[in-house]
């Protein structure tokens, strides 16, 4: 069963490796590690997406320019997708929170109108000798 990813381009390990001038067998030692995923046809073959390439592309910086060994390649992989989860989960909540207020809000509108409908304008300014509302049987 293939589990490519369909209307997404995909490249063969060998066209990966050409690109990012690494050896193909650097690209199996990666899977095996867990830190890329690419997608396999019906007859077994790897397909790297454009996520598994940026994902490379990330894994080669932190390899090669900051001297991360593998297993800090994983940690900070895993570190950043928490990351990005723990972020959705606050934009959710965010959303959750704005769609409360606004609800809140039109509730407390829609009370405040109901109020001042049924309060006569003249009760509405009038007030008591000391400052208060007037009492019901003085309205």
């Amino acid at each position: 069963m293939s589990t490519r990813r369909p209307g997404k381009a995909l490249y063969m390990i060998s066209a990966v490796a050409q690109r990012y001038n690494i050896h193909p067998q650097t690209l199996r030692l990666y899977e095996r590690e867990g830190l890329l995923t690419p997608s396999r046809t019906d007859g077994n073959t790897r397909l790297y997406s454009d996520e598994d390439l940026e994902r490379l592309e990330t894994i080669l910086t932190l390899t090669r320019e900051l001297g991360v060994n593998l297993a800090g390649v994983e940690i900070i992989l895993n570190l950043r997708a928490r990351m990005e989860q723990m972020q959705r989960e606050v934009d959710e909540f965010m959303a959750y929170v704005k769609q409360e207020m606004s609800r809140g809000l039109g509730d407390w509108e829609q009370r405040l109108s109901t109020a001042l409908v049924t309060t006569t304008p003249a009760r509405a300014v009038r007030t008591g000798p000391d400052g208060a509302p007037p009492r019901d049987d003085e309205a």
